[in-house]
């Protein structure tokens, strides 16, 4: 990530001061050597020593002014500073009082002072962003550190996270707000322990009370208690070298976490109801943090690689769970068969509940990562593996043990279809003619309450039927059509939500629509009831566009 990282902190005799500050220095590109240049290690040997001599002449001429205490200062003067090495990447990143570039210093210190001046949210205490072209952007957190000697009772620091790329900070802004509260968290909890031992030794604020105060020697009475470091707050003897530790993890993991990609076109929407819901979980993760504090850093990380597997529903825990499974959709054809397949996929393209109940969750868990292949991401809510009943309001997909009762108004109900998975007798009917045995070893037996016909419809069905069963079609091959016959009728669902939700046409005029569409005809009552569950897809991104768009050319017509 091109950013750097740095803690400030608003002296109380000298104004707001940069403390501590990380950056990543990224190897140079190779290049073929000139003649009589010197060889790349030489020359990288050259470049650490003059960048060490550029961080020396910059520190050396600061902690030789005069405006420095004790509480501006972190490292020395004769401090060659922290560095650490990414072996992936050969990334270098450098810890030091102020950044090695002339040009970052100015940068960061005009952060630092908006930082802790100006640029304040409310309660003096959380984050913010403020920035431009010319001068960088900036995610700001500010916190007060407790101090049994500063005024208040507290001194007041920030940690600022600078960056040229806008877009690409603000899409941190969760990651980087959850990780900067474990820092800030752990240094108030600390300063705290040490601010509570003091006031029970010396309770100060009954010592200030009862001491005379002068106006012309308040300056002198206050300056020799203003240059406390944050070490001596805090009692951390290697705090500097923590935070070094922590500043370059955070580098490293914001610039991995995301990653650009070639787009040919606008994004899908499946594209971006996945941005939504990854959106969302950060969101309810710092919620969660907010409200629960005291979890431990391993356990969060634990719980974010669980929601991250669950948010993807491809590959997660059914792929470490041992056991038969579905590897395509034209594999879970072969097994239950032409007929029960379609029925199956009918249910599923319906918006309809399909329930597998069965003692294998991998099994189970492997037909759902196959069935959703048929429907946009927006469509899907799964319960991969439940010991209860889940109402269908809750999920499309739910696969339950073999022990849990079915209730009565779902079983009688035609909007929900139930694959039971039994063990099947060695030497029946169902021979091995899958490379796993998946015949051999379970029988699937599917009911449903509906009646309706499902060999007329819907459209989009059929074309999958025949792509299917075309066995010249390899199984990456017919992934790729499904995709397009995917995105072919999403382009149907958004005129049809145009006309009917946004524009409110009348009846006549939908109809007229769907037939432009090609979603009248054979099976078009399957076709209508296809396109309206899709409709509940959509992102709210693509939503929130079009009904900008539309109040704006209102708002243009009426002027």
């Amino acid at each position: 990530m091109n950013a750097l990282v740095a803690l400030c902190h608003f002296c109380e005799l000298h104004g707001p001061r940069t403390l501590f500050c990380t950056e990543a220095l990224h190897p140079p590109s190779p290049s073929p050597p000139l003649p009589g240049a010197a060889i790349a290690g030489e020359r990288d040997r050259e470049g650490d020593r003059e960048g060490e001599g550029l961080t020396m002449r910059a520190n050396s001429s600061a902690t030789q002014r005069a405006d420095m205490c004790e509480g501006c200062r972190s490292l020395p003067a004769s401090h060659p500073g922290f560095v650490s090495v990414d072996s992936e990447t050969g990334i270098r990143f450098l810890s030091h009082q102020h950044p090695r570039q002339p040009q970052l210093f100015s940068v960061v210190r005009q952060a630092c002072v908006r930082s802790l001046s100006c640029e304040v949210c409310p309660g003096r205490e959380g984050p913010i962003f403020f920035g431009d072209e010319q001068h960088g952007f900036v995610f700001s957190h500010t916190f007060f550190i407790k101090d049994s000697l500063a005024r208040g009772f507290q001194r007041w620091y920030s940690i600022v996270v600078v960056a040229m790329d806008r877009i690409y900070l603000i899409n941190s802004w969760p990651f980087l707000l959850r990780h900067l509260r474990l820092t800030i968290q752990g240094l108030q909890s600390t300063a705290l322990k040490v601010f509570d031992s003091e006031q029970c030794v010396c309770p100060q604020r009954a010592v200030r009370m009862n001491s005379v105060f002068s106006p012309a020697v308040f300056p002198h009475q206050r300056s020799g208690n203003a240059a406390r470091s944050l070490p001596s707050l805090t009692q951390h003897p290697n705090l500097w070298a923590s935070l070094h530790s922590s500043f370059s993890w955070l580098l490293k993991a914001c610039g991995s976490r995301l990653t650009e990609k070639l787009l040919e076109g606008a994004p899908t929407e499946d594209t971006l109801v996945l941005i939504e819901r990854q959106t969302e979980q950060e969101e309810e993760m710092i919620g969660w943090e907010g409200a629960e504090g005291g979890a431990s850093l391993s356990q969060r990380s634990q719980s974010e690689i669980e929601l991250g597997r669950d948010f993807l529903c491809e590959g997660g825990k059914g792929d470490e769970l041992p056991g038969p499974k579905f590897k395509s959709l034209r594999h879970l054809r072969q097994v239950l068969g032409a007929t029960e397949f379609r029925q199956l996929a009918w249910h599923v393209l319906m918006g309809n509940q399909v329930i597998w109940r069965g003692a294998d969750p991998s099994l189970i868990q492997s037909a759902f990562t196959v069935l959703k292949a048929l429907l946009p991401v927006g469509c899907v809510r799964s319960v991969p593996y439940s010991a209860q009943y889940e109402e269908a309001y809750r999920c499309n997909f739910l696969g339950l043990s073999p022990d849990v009762p079915i209730p009565i108004h779902v079983s009688s109900s035609e909007f929900s279809v139930l694959v039971d998975v039994v063990n099947a007798e060695r030497g029946s009917l169902y021979t091995a003619v899958c490379d796993d045995d998946i015949l051999s070893l379970y029988q699937f037996n599917i009911s449903s309450a509906s009646t309706q016909p499902t060999d007329r419809g819907p459209t989009l069905l059929n074309k999958v039927e025949v792509a299917l069963s075309n066995e010249n079609l390899s199984v990456e091959v017919v992934s790729h059509c499904l995709l397009c016959l995917k995105e072919e009728w999403m382009n149907k669902v958004k005129v049809l939500f145009k006309v009917s939700k946004v524009d409110g046409r009348v009846r006549e005029d939908t109809q007229k629509v769907l037939g432009l569409l090609g979603a009248t005809g054979p099976g078009e009552e399957d076709n209508v009831r296809l396109l309206k569950f899709w409709m509940t897809g959509l992102s709210k991104t693509y939503k929130s566009h079009l009904m900008t768009a539309v109040r704006g050319g209102e708002r243009t017509l009426s002027q």
